[in-house]
């Protein structure tokens, strides 16, 4: 039998905890960095009587063995986005956060068409950028609130990965016989997808008390491709045009971004919130006041 050697026991003991920490060290530190999201959430939250929503997707961010992980709305986060909604009182605001290249066009007007219609006044938040399919979203408010510097994009509808609007110079280009029938029909598509974007838009303002004539040239000039899809709007410009938009973003939302940097391995969920069901408003919800 051999003879029993404390320090070989220890020195296995000590590699056997040092490999234990490697494995679980991961899920510690999202675990912090979950906990640390939600007190930020609830500190904009118990200052601005709210409810946030946040949507964040970080194209930089770096997945499993190098390769990058490039995130877009989804259909998982409208199913989130619509399930914090209900559970929001409709005399309670809601802040938005929104940090996106945009993504797919059914989500997005989910998501837009759920925030137009609650009640209470809907601020959406957009610390640097917003496009295509965020900028929908953004359009959905009663507010837009941006960092001087942030930007919204054009939502001209995309056929694939073309422009529908360049899809359709081809017509003015040739003549029928000389197109190709693909051509022809990817060009029926693009002349609807304008059509009912324009719609859409214009229904969407006017649905938050926009004047219809001045829904529809906002609705014209962002929908019809007079831009690159991903052009830059800017802050000045979008005020010119007669959006409700301001560049007050509390300076707690920054700090939120913050715990959004770069996120290493498992992603977390893009839409983040508090879960649990708010009162209407004067009753307490755990330990939340509603208001």
């Amino acid at each position: 039998m051999p003879a029993y050697d404390p320090f070989s026991y220890m020195f296995n003991l000590l590699w056997f905890m040092f490999i234990f920490f490697l494995i679980l060290s991961p899920w510690f530190k999202k675990m912090s960095l979950h906990r640390a999201r939600e007190a930020a959430i609830r500190t904009i939250e118990e200052k601005r009587k709210s409810r946030v929503i946040t949507m964040i997707h970080r194209q930089e961010a770096m997945g499993f063995l190098g390769i990058p992980i490039f995130r877009f709305i989804n259909i998982e986060d409208s199913e989130r986005v619509l399930r914090a909604i209900r559970m929001t009182p409709d005399d309670m605001p809601i802040d938005f956060i929104i940090h996106t290249p945009g993504g797919l066009a059914l989500a997005a007007t989910q998501i837009a068409n759920a925030l137009a219609k609650h009640k209470a006044p809907v601020r959406v938040i957009v610390p640097h950028y917003a496009m295509s399919g965020g900028t929908l979203i953004a359009l959905a408010a009663d507010e837009i609130i941006m960092d001087p510097n942030a930007v919204l994009g054009p939502v001209d509808p995309q056929i694939g990965q073309m422009p529908a609007a360049s899809i359709l110079k081809v017509l003015e280009q040739k003549d029928p016989k000389d197109i190709d029938d693909q051509t022809l029909i990817l060009a029926d598509v693009s002349k609807k997808a304008i059509e009912q974007m324009k719609n859409y838009l214009t229904s969407l303002l006017t649905s938050k008390g926009m004047d219809k004539e001045k829904a529809q040239r906002i609705a014209e000039e962002l929908a019809i491709g007079k831009f690159t899809h991903d052009y830059p709007l800017t802050v000045d410009y979008l005020k010119e045009l007669g959006l409700p938009v301001n560049t007050n973003v509390p300076e707690e939302v920054y700090a939120l971004m913050e715990l959004y940097e770069q996120p290493m391995g498992a992603q977390p969920p893009s839409v983040q919130y508090i879960p649990v069901p708010y009162k209407q408003a004067g009753q307490n919800s755990g330990n939340t006041k509603a208001s």
